[in-house]
């Protein structure tokens, strides 16, 4: 029986969850975007899904960037500014709805991870075979053709250091000059849902001087920094002042909302241009 988009986006909400919990178990945990192309990979887009839109991402792609909200919601997500965690209640999740009908209907209903479910186990590992003990060689002292060697490379490294020097002065011009290139905007502005505790006369609104964000010239990030108070965030990247050219999630054009789970105090968000994408600490 075919899927609806709805449906499919459930079932890779239980991918996004199933590939966190196996990075916990593993010791091998993915960034958010090494999550979401995993879970794509379990459940493929279908054809209305694939298909592009306007900021040039998958519809498919965006519908799940925008309802990972549920499973924050639910307690079992955690979006920090390190990245994304699975909770306890979400890797109980993955065990008391091992399947995606489940796990999809539980989500949708608001049901709870019952109570007494055991946290997921990972397989033991095999042992690994050690290989034989080589006997210890004994060190021999250097011979006078090996000091003879040694010699003549501390010689032609002497002779090569200041060329060394140059060299390295020319590829640091080059990079300053490559920064300096980057065609930047006017202006940048991080609106959202907490632009009232920056001091705007209200949310979501670009325009405001209490959104701008300052470029750091030497490192071409824009940057904006802030005490807030802790709670659940969503924001996205506005240009020029107004929302005619903005960035959501992992740079998309008029992309999903960043969200950001915060645990009180002072944070930065630095936004790349070249990039379209933002880091958060």
């Amino acid at each position: 029986m075919r899927k609806t988009a709805a449906e499919n986006t459930n079932f890779r909400l239980k991918a996004v969850l199933d590939v966190l919990a196996e990075g916990v178990l593993s010791g091998d945990p993915q960034n958010a975007g090494a999550v979401l192309a995993e879970a794509l990979v379990r459940v493929p887009l279908n054809a209305y899904e694939a298909e592009l839109l306007s900021g040039g991402i998958p519809r498919g792609h965006k519908s799940l960037t925008t309802a990972t909200a549920k499973l924050v919601r639910a307690g079992w997500l955690i979006k920090g500014r390190s990245g994304w965690t699975i909770t306890d209640d979400g890797l109980r999740a993955t065990v008391a709805f091992p399947d995606a009908e489940t796990f999809s209907a539980a989500l949708d209903a608001g049901t709870p991870v019952p109570a007494g479910t055991p946290l997921p186990v990972a397989a033991a590992a095999k042992p690994a075979k050690k290989a034989p003990a080589k006997a210890a060689k004994s060190e021999k002292a250097p011979s006078k053709t090996a000091k003879v060697v040694d010699k003549a490379a501390q010689l032609i490294e002497d002779a090569v250091a200041p060329v060394a020097k140059a060299v390295r002065g020319k590829k640091a011009a080059a990079v300053e000059s490559s920064a300096e290139a980057v065609d930047q905007p006017q202006a940048v502005a991080v609106a959202g849902d907490f632009n009232t505790l920056l001091g705007a006369p209200e949310n979501w609104a670009p325009q405001y001087d209490e959104a701008q964000m300052e470029l750091d010239v030497l490192d071409q990030l824009w940057k904006l920094s802030a005490d807030i108070p802790a709670g659940y965030y969503t924001f996205k990247i506005a240009l020029n002042r107004s929302w005619e050219e903005n960035y959501g999630a992992f740079g998309a054009f008029d992309g999903a909302n960043h969200e950001l789970q915060h645990d009180g105090g002072q944070l930065t968000i630095r936004y790349d241009h070249r990039t379209r994408d933002i880091t958060v600490n």
